[in-house]
Formats: C-alpha cells, structure tokens, sequence
C-alpha cells in the first residue's frame, strides 16, 4: 500500500463555516475523515500534517515555499508521493518555486486546493483531493511512482506545476496550462500522457533552498510612462526584472526606457522578457519592437509563464553567482518549464 503525506498550508480547501457566527474558519486537517469519509475506502495509507499558522495564499511568499521544501525533505524517504493543500491565489507560484528547489525528484508533489470550502456542499474540493491523493499514490508495472513531478491537480486536469497558470476566481476550472498539454486527466479513469511526463534519471533529488527577492515585475500598456519606474532599475536594490511585453515579445521605441534597461543589463542586472498573451511564445527580432531587446541582452522568456519566470529568476539567483551561468540557465529548460 502506498504512502501518502497530506501538507495543508492553507487555503479554501480547509475552511468550514461556523452554524452560529456564520464565519469562514480553518478546519484541523487531523479530522480529515470526517469531512471526507470517502478517503477510508482509498487503497492508500495516508498521513495529514497542517502548517501550525494555515494561511491565505495571497500571504504567502519564499519563505512559505522554503518550508514546505523542508517538510517534504524530511519525510521524503517515508512516503511514496505528497499532496501540498494550498489557496489558489498563488498556487502556481509556489508550484513553479518547489519545481526549480526540488530537482530530479522521482516522487509526485501534487498541489491542489479548492473553489469553495470543504465544509460546503457543492464543494469542488473532495474530488480534488481525492484524485491528488490516488494520483500521488499511483504506481507503473515496474513499482516506479507514474508522475515524477511537481503538478497542479484541480478539476479533472493535472497540469506541470511550472506550465500553470490560474485563470479564473470564480469557475471550478480555475487553472490552464495553455502552452503545455495536460499530463493526465481524470474521468472514469486515470489517463495518463506518458510521452509529457518527466523521469528522473537520479535515485535521490536535490534540494537547493536559495532564494532571492530581488526581482522585479513591470507590465507594460499603452500610455506606458518609464519615469514612474526609474527607480527599479538600479542594480543597488534589484537583481532582475521580468518585463511583460506585448505579443511576441514587443515594447514601445521609447528612447528613456531603452537607456535605462541598457544601463541595468552593463551594470551587472538581468531582464527576462515574457508575453503578456495567454498563450505563445516571445520571439525577439521578429519585430522592429523587439529587436533592440536582443542587441542590448534581454533574455526571451520564449513559452514560459510570468509565474515560472518570476519563481526561476528567484531561483538562480539565490543558487548561482555568476551571472552569465544565471543567463544561459534562464533559457535551458531545467524542470520542463520550457518547450526547448
């Protein structure tokens, strides 16, 4: 029988609403068989452990990340697979982040969470839950865990951690993995697509807790005023700054924003260009608008999401010094966060 270790960091998932006050609260997660008596019948020996402060994902950060990479390098020896319970705010976030910190892992790290709280009816979460938790246990013919890696589970769909995204506040199907198929989906049965899924080549993972906050987000839009944002291009206080760009990777000519990330990249800064689109891939040079990016040394972001670029970027510049090595690891895909 495979071992399972429930994390509950926070979030909807874990909230029932008190009958008198009529308040959201935290459910304890040692109780979890009473809200879902389901799991007693799963052919899967599973343990709950809870954060001792369960918090809203919005609240969450690095420091949050790093703490459940303890939690899993702890008792990594002890389970077959971990479910991480998280709010969904944020949850590609902290997925994409435990992607970069835990490499080679031949073990599922599943995220999921829920819509509406547990306690309610029409609660999303219980299916979740229960599929994470079979997914997570799930085994091929050779005794070898089928998904080897950090994945979002909700509605039906297991996505890679680091190719999703949420995309809605208010739908069950609140995440899409738009440049990247789906690596299992759930109906009657498990369906898995073998030829999308990563193996790990080494027995044990790396754990590399490095993280660095000094990275930057700008989104551009029309009207766009770079004065507003000076400021953060000062290598003093900002390693990296991950622009959202139009289309294929485009930004207006203006002369002041040119200078300033021109000046950034010569004084030792690194700027990572993402689309703002939903789906598709930057391809710098394609436009006149984007030319200047590749003469100056912006690294294209090609198909990553904004989340996967934000958490990598953290990533290598906590682990690695040298900023050419930083570079060329930006645009090598290191956890299957990029297409090539």
């Amino acid at each position: 029988m495979s071992k399972v270790l429930v994390l509950y960091t926070g979030g909807t998932i874990g909230m029932i609403r008190d009958p008198e006050s009529g308040h959201l609260g935290s459910v304890d997660f040692n109780s979890v068989y009473e809200y879902i008596p389901e799991l007693k019948r799963l052919q899967v020996d599973i343990t709950t452990l809870s954060f001792s402060d369960p918090m809203d994902s919005s609240e969450m950060g690095p420091k949050d990340w790093i703490e459940i990479s303890n939690v899993i390098e702890k008792e990594y020896k002890y389970f077959d697979g971990f479910v991480v319970l998280h709010g969904t705010d944020t949850m590609s976030y902290a997925a994409s982040a435990l992607s970069f910190m835990i490499q080679d892992l031949n073990k599922p790290i599943i995220f999921t969470g829920s819509q509406l709280p547990i306690g309610v009816i029409r609660t999303d979460g219980k299916e979740n839950l229960i599929t994470a938790i079979e997914i997570a246990a799930e085994k091929d013919s050779n005794g070898e865990s089928i998904v080897q890696e950090v994945a979002v589970y909700f509605e039906y769909s297991l996505y890679r951690g680091n190719r999703s995204s949420k995309v809605s506040s208010n739908q069950f199907e609140a995440f899409q993995s738009p440049n990247y198929p789906e690596i299992a989906t759930a109906g009657v049965n498990i369906k898995y697509r073998w030829k999308s899924l990563l193996r790990s080549k080494n027995e044990n993972p790396s754990f590399l807790k490095g993280i660095s906050t000094k990275v930057a987000l700008i989104k551009l839009y029309p009207g766009f005023d770079i004065e507003m944002y000076a400021e953060i291009f000062d290598v003093k206080r900002v390693e990296a700054i991950v622009i959202e760009t139009y289309g294929s990777g485009n930004a207006p000519t203006i002369e002041k924003m040119q200078v300033l990330i021109s000046t950034f990249i010569d004084s030792g800064g690194i700027i990572l260009n993402v689309t703002q689109c939903i789906s598709g891939e930057v391809k710098q040079g394609a436009y006149r608008t984007s030319a200047f990016f590749n003469h100056v040394g912006v690294v294209s972001g090609r198909d990553m999401t904004t989340e996967a670029a934000m958490t990598k970027l953290m990533f290598l510049l906590g682990n690695y010094k040298d900023k050419s090595e930083i570079k060329e690891l930006l645009s090598t895909s290191i956890s299957g966060e990029l297409e090539y």
